[in-house]
């Protein structure tokens, strides 16, 4: 017996409610790794030449043994370049989410960390990232 292309009211089969283009298909993790790549890139826009090479990476949540400097819980660390291996910045999604209250505040506590963490790298202070 071959598939069934109608329903029993005889009309076609229905497709998904929300196609993939649409904003209603992206998840929480995508936008927020969106956020994460719209800043890093006003930050490469903001100090064009001075940034060297950087990792980018998105975790849910940091490891349970934070650095001796860290207070609380990490919202993004910063891995040194080490020999050939470019600096590493990494963005903890849950703590920024828990952080802020709504996905506008998260945007900005994004860029905030993101700035943050690269004015640490080269030694400015973040105002200048900004």
């Amino acid at each position: 017996m071959p598939p069934r292309r109608r329903d029993r009211h005889d009309r076609g089969l229905r497709g998904p409610l929300a196609w993939p283009p649409v904003p209603a298909m992206t998840s929480r993790r995508q936008r927020f790794d969106e956020a994460v790549l719209d800043a890093l890139h006003a930050v490469e826009q903001r100090l064009r030449d001075d940034l060297p090479p950087l990792e980018l990476a998105v975790e849910d949540v940091p490891p349970s043994d934070p650095a001796p400097w860290e207070d609380g819980v990490a919202l993004g660390r910063l891995f040194p370049a080490q020999g050939e291996l470019p600096a590493r910045l990494v963005v903890y999604r849950r703590p920024v989410e828990a952080h802020a209250r709504e996905h506008g505040e998260t945007v900005a506590v994004v860029h905030q960390v993101v700035a943050e963490q690269i004015a640490q790298m080269l030694g400015i202070d973040p105002d200048e990232v900004l």
